[in-house]
This record gives structure tokens, sequence and C-alpha cells, in this order.
């Protein structure tokens, strides 16, 4: 187990050192007025300055890092979380990934690259929400990782049952988000967006509801 994670940690390491020095080597080509955000049809709509434009993502991704080596340190119930591990580093091994690729991405689109930024983000997102999706099915109870509501925190079994239902839902929301590539502008966006808000609501309902039944 050491070694594994170990290992994660070091590929985790090398994604992290990566954004920074391509950031670096690629600055100087950076524009000073760097866009920084897209609307629906995939459309600039957002800048910010140079620095922040290239540097803001490696220093998100690096600050996530610490959170990584920390929460399985702090958590009151760290030992629900060793029951869980490799699920636990598979997942943030590929929120890197994704946010490395969210981060060239927006390097190109600087470069002189231009695309539908949108149309570039679905597929990822929809992969990220299938993996999220899988993650809570394999969570045990928890204070940081999953779906923390008074409800699941009170309860191992209220936390089983809305975490089977919540992974079902996510799963669900990745394709429904897939469909949206069928779709254009401002209605590709809400099969990414609609579908997590919905099920996100009925998640908390359902952890409420499952906890009165449990101590009726």
């Amino acid at each position: 187990m050491k070694i594994k994670i170990k290992s994660i940690n070091i590929t985790i390491i090398v994604l992290v050192v990566a954004v920074f020095v391509i950031g670096a080597i690629l600055y100087q080509f950076m524009p000073g007025k760097f866009a920084s955000h897209w609307n629906s049809a995939g459309e600039v709509d957002g800048y910010m300055g140079k620095f922040w434009g290239v540097f803001m993502m490696p220093f998100i991704m690096l600050g996530l890092f610490l959170l990584y080596l920390l929460i399985p340190k702090i958590d009151p119930l760290k030992t629900n979380i060793n029951l869980f591990r490799k699920y636990y580093n598979a997942f943030w091994i590929f929120l890197f990934i994704f946010l490395s690729y969210v981060f060239c991405l927006t390097l190109a689109w600087n470069f002189g690259y231009r695309f539908n930024f949108t149309v570039a983000m679905v597929p990822a997102m929809s992969i990220l929400l299938f993996f999220i999706g899988s993650l809570l099915g394999k969570l045990k109870r928890n204070w940081f990782i999953g779906i923390r509501t008074p409800w699941t925190l009170s309860s191992d079994v209220v936390w089983e049952k809305t975490h089977k239902l919540g992974g079902k839902l996510f799963k669900i929301s990745a394709v429904i988000s897939l469909l949206g590539l069928l779709f254009k502008g401002s209605i590709m966006i809400i099969f990414m967006i609609f579908p997590v808000i919905v099920f996100s609501i009925y998640i908390i309902i359902f952890s409420y509801l499952e906890y009165k039944k449990l101590n009726k």
C-alpha cells in the first residue's frame, strides 16, 4: 500500500511540476490580455492579467495536492478512508489530469489556436462526472469526501444508500451531458449542468427521507 501511495504521489507531483514548467516556457508567448472565461457558445467573454492567467491553474493544482495529502491524515474517520483508498487515489489522479487538460486548452487558445471551448470541455466533463459516480458508490463515511449532509454523516446506513443512488445518478448525468454535443450553445450547457443540479437536490432530499425512515 505504501509503495502504491508513493507512486501516486510521484505521478501527481509530475503533473503539477509539468504545468508549472509548461506555463514558464510559454509565458513569453502569451498575450497581456489573457482569455480566461468562455460563454456557452465557446466564445471568450472574460480576461485576466497574463501572470495569473498562466499560473492560476498550476497554483490551484499545487493547493489541491496539499489537500490530497492532508485529508487522510486529519479526517476523524480516516480509518474509513483507508477502506476506499485506491478509489480515492484514482479520483485525484484523474482530477489532476482533467485540470491539466483544461490548462492546456486555455494555453492553446491564448497561443492563437481557435476552437469551440465548450465542445472541447463537454467530453472531459462527462468523463469526470462518470468517474465521480464510480467513486461515490465506493465511499465510506468520512468528513471530507462524498455527499456530506447532516443525515449521511449521522448514519452509515443512510450514507451507503445515498451514495449508491448518487453514484448511479452521476453516471446518468455523464451520459446526458454527452448528448448535449448534439446541440449548440446554451442548450449544450443545460445538458451538462441541469442534470447535476437536479440530481444533487434530489440526493439531499433522499438522504433526509432515508434518515427519517430509519429513525421511525
